[in-house]
């Protein structure tokens, strides 16, 4: 019965159980059909489990989306996170801890392997780059030119991962860094990563920086801030800028605004985190901040994930003895479901200018 169900929804989206096609799904044992009445947590654990296989999962999450499978099932899973998003701050200052612990820490030899010298995990800029490390400095670059850095300029980065971004502006652009982090492995690689610049990297929570700056860069954090911390989150980048200077948002946004995201990737991958969607950012900053320029490069990241995915299948038998088979199941699935949301177009990419007060003259956009 479960079977024929399944079947049946996956038939708009030209997915066949057992079939021969790479982004056909094979089940191993009939305990999965059970599973999925647990929704997205219960389809990601029975791929986790082994229960089942699919060749191209990046292509059978494309086919789902696309077919707007996933919005025609009622999910309780999905219904409970919304509660709770509601009802509870998912973000407070212990809350935010988690993600950092969970997946920020797992090691900075693994995330070496997997990403780009500048050690970005955020979507690469692929418009004039053909390998993964030329689009991540490609992209710090373009960061760079539209905050228009000029040398000895203070700069404000919020979340700063392992530093790529300080080091990038420092060394390029002459700017004095201050990056604040909540995550140890990356606070510690990061000031060696930065030695001998004008970066000072801070293990802090963004919500305790003080003083103003010329500009504000925050790249890949504003998914970790939470929902019902956007308005303050803004309202601290206002603080936070000279009058008339400019900040700007790299974050992952939503098609349609929600109060939480997917069960699995909550539970296994980002704790707490949620995606805004353009109103939420919009309605947040109106109070504090002017928006000069918004631009979606979301089909990048596609790309970028799919050069992680390569890297991390190819770097695997080194990390094999230490994270295990599950992980490994863990990990494939997460990067291959993210760049068929992306390829989808279900996710976005956005870089958003801002301004304290409005920039004389007006902004220039840059691309």
């Amino acid at each position: 019965m479960l079977k024929k169900k399944f079947e049946k929804l996956l038939k708009p989206a030209d997915i066949k159980i057992n079939g021969k096609r790479p982004w056909d799904i094979t089940v191993h044992n009939d305990s999965f059909y059970s599973r999925l009445l647990l929704g997205s947590l219960g389809f990601g654990e029975s791929y986790m489990e082994g229960l089942w296989d699919c060749e191209q999962l990046d292509s059978m999450f494309c086919r789902l989306v696309k077919s707007s499978v996933d919005s025609q099932t009622i999910r309780l899973d999905k219904i409970l996170m919304d509660i709770a998003g509601k009802l509870v701050n998912l973000q407070t200052r212990s809350r935010s801890k988690k993600v950092a612990e969970i997946h920020y820490d797992l090691g900075n030899d693994f995330y070496r392997t997997m990403l780009d010298p500048y050690m970005q995990y955020t979507c690469g800029y692929w418009a004039h780059a053909d390998t993964l490390s030329d689009a991540q400095r490609d992209k710090l670059d373009l960061v760079c030119r539209k905050l228009h850095l000029q040398p000895k300029e203070k700069v404000l980065e919020m979340g700063c991962g392992w530093g790529g971004f300080a080091r990038f502006a420092a060394e390029h652009y002459g700017c004095h860094v201050t990056a604040v982090n909540i995550s140890k492995e990356q606070v510690a690689y990061a000031r060696t990563f930065c030695k001998g610049l004008p970066v000072k990297i801070v293990h802090s929570d963004y919500r305790d920086v003080k003083g103003q700056y010329d500009k504000v860069v925050s790249i890949g954090m504003l998914e970790h801030v939470g929902y019902k911390n956007y308005e303050a989150f803004t309202k601290h980048v206002f603080n936070c800028l000279k009058p008339g200077s400019i900040a700007l948002i790299h974050s992952i946004g939503n098609n349609t605004s929600s109060v939480s995201q997917d069960p699995w990737l909550d539970k296994y991958i980002f704790p707490g985190s949620k995606c805004p969607s353009i109103r939420q950012i919009a309605e947040a900053g109106e109070p504090y901040l002017i928006m000069e320029d918004l631009h979606n490069f979301g089909t990048d990241y596609d790309r970028t994930l799919m050069a992680w995915y390569d890297n991390f299948i190819a770097h695997w038998p080194q990390f094999e003895s230490t994270y295990g088979k599950r992980f490994f199941r863990m990990w494939s699935y997460y990067l291959l479901m993210c760049a068929g949301l992306f390829r989808a177009r279900k996710t976005q990419l956005w870089q958003i200018v801002f301004s304290r007060g409005g920039v004389e003259g007006g902004y220039r956009s840059i691309r």
